[in-house]
């Protein structure tokens, strides 16, 4: 029991210094997350260098697809870390236990569900997305292939958020190093030594989540004390912690489906001006991921630090944490955007040295980059809100400005100016827009106090 209690007392976050604390437990984020693009840009980079404009059209172009099939299993996700993490916080142990059992229910069930779904499914919503026809046949072999392993990242998903939910963001870490590792050296092997050609990236890709998956789970049923252990017998639905879980995961899901069904369209709107184009923005997109890294890692950070210290009713804790997390992640993310404004051209050309991709994802990204620190307020605000037990007011800022707004922005002004910059600027303005709201909420709403309702 001492051993559980002291591991326990080091992943708090409700006690010890503020800044040193989210620093210690977003770093590891931070690198977890940089080997996690590390590992989604692996695909691009080798397929768009071995094999040809094609391939690496049907693969940088995966990000808002997959997304959009994932988005709302990994919204739920987000809400079991809140749950788990409160309780963690308020130190009530049993409601740890059947938050985390009924979590892993959930994530065996949406993973069976995606993988039917999206590999009966992918041909259809590629076709629909206006995919070029010289690009579809090699797309829909690397989706299929793909959502065959969903049960992979989906557990892996809801492993890594329980380990993080209670304050454990260094061994989710190693398990991406390691996982990543693979998948580059599988990529290598598949695609640059065997020549097998764009499926093989997405078998790679699978094999190394299982691995991560794999050894997420070992850490959870052999090596963690029994607050939250996993007991394989003891994995099932408990109906009303369910119902925490999916009312506090819902909104997140749905947020995540909608904006990645706006981004979809986005896409869509993007196929339309030929595989040159796809490229380059896809290959910007995977870019775009490493300038991503500070607003998701402190984002994350917040969550389970709000959820915790609020579980603990450390409220004056919570707004400091919120303060001082918000400032990192805006000053971080706009140094990250001014390096690839600047630079941008040299990093699409590691993916593909033809003059039009180069061209299209420098304009994507010179129009986009100097605006980071808005999507990282945004985010930030977003996971402190979800942290509070207020999931429903990012749900809804994001849903009315980053998909009916951007959809209906994109729908009207393309159509009477056909250019490609027209579709880029939809992010900048959707951006500013709900920041502008977010500020106003933080500033003026009590989100702090009514969190035990």
């Amino acid at each position: 029991m001492n051993t559980n209690k002291t591991f326990s007392k080091t992943t708090s976050l409700t006690e010890g210094c503020i800044w040193q604390q989210i620093i210690a437990f977003a770093l590891p984020l931070f690198v977890g997350n940089l080997f996690q693009q590390l590992y989604n840009t692996a695909d691009s980079l080798i397929v768009g260098n071995f094999l040809d404009s094609n391939a690496l059209a049907a693969v940088s172009s995966s990000g808002n697809l997959i997304f959009l099939m994932v988005g709302f299993f990994q919204g739920i996700s987000v809400g079991a870390g809140v749950v788990i993490s409160k309780y963690y916080g308020a130190k009530d142990y049993q409601e740890v236990k059947k938050a985390v059992h009924t979590t892993v229910a959930f994530g065996l069930a949406a993973g069976i569900f995606l993988t039917i779904f999206g590999t009966l499914m992918t041909s259809h919503i590629l076709i629909w997305m206006g995919t070029p026809a010289d690009v579809l046949p090699e797309s829909t072999i690397y989706f299929k292939i793909y959502f065959m392993g969903s049960l992979s990242f989906v557990m892996y998903n809801v492993f890594v958020g329980i380990l993080q939910s209670i304050g454990d963001s260094r061994h989710p870490l190693i398990y991406l190093v390691i996982s990543s590792v693979i998948n580059i050296l599988l990529d290598l092997l598949f695609v640059a030594v065997l020549g097998m050609g764009v499926g093989s990236a997405a078998v790679a890709t699978i094999l190394s989540q299982f691995i991560s998956a794999f050894l997420c789970l070992y850490r959870l049923t052999c090596k963690s004390p029994d607050e939250y252990r996993v007991y394989i017998r003891q994995i099932r639905f408990d109906l009303p912690m369910l119902h925490q879980i999916i009312a506090n995961g819902l909104p997140a899901g749905f947020q995540n489906s909608i904006i990645s069904l706006a981004n979809v369209i986005v896409q869509s709107n993007i196929n339309k001006f030929g595989k040159m184009a796809v490229a380059g923005s896809g290959a910007y997109s995977k870019i775009e991921g490493f300038g991503f890294l500070p607003i998701t890692c402190f984002a994350m950070a917040l969550t389970t630090f709000i959820s915790q210290n609020l579980g603990a009713k450390q409220y004056d804790r919570a707004k400091k944490g919120a303060r001082f997390g918000i400032l990192c992640s805006v000053i971080m993310a706009e140094l990250v955007g001014v390096f690839i404004y600047f630079t941008i051209p040299t990093l699409i050309a590691a993916f593909n040295r033809t003059p039009e991709v180069i061209a299209y994802g420098t304009i994507h990204a010179r129009i986009t980059t100097l605006f980071y620190f808005l999507l990282s307020f945004s985010h930030c605000i977003a996971g402190i809100l979800r942290g509070a037990g207020k999931a429903a007011v990012p749900m809804l800022t994001m849903l009315c400005f980053w998909c009916i707004v951007r959809v209906s922005y994109i729908t009207i002004i393309v159509h009477f100016i056909p250019v490609i910059h027209v579709i880029f600027w939809a992010y900048p303005l959707t951006w500013s827009l709900s920041s502008i709201v977010f500020l106003i909420y933080f500033l003026k709403a009590d989100w702090v106090h009514g969190f035990e309702k």
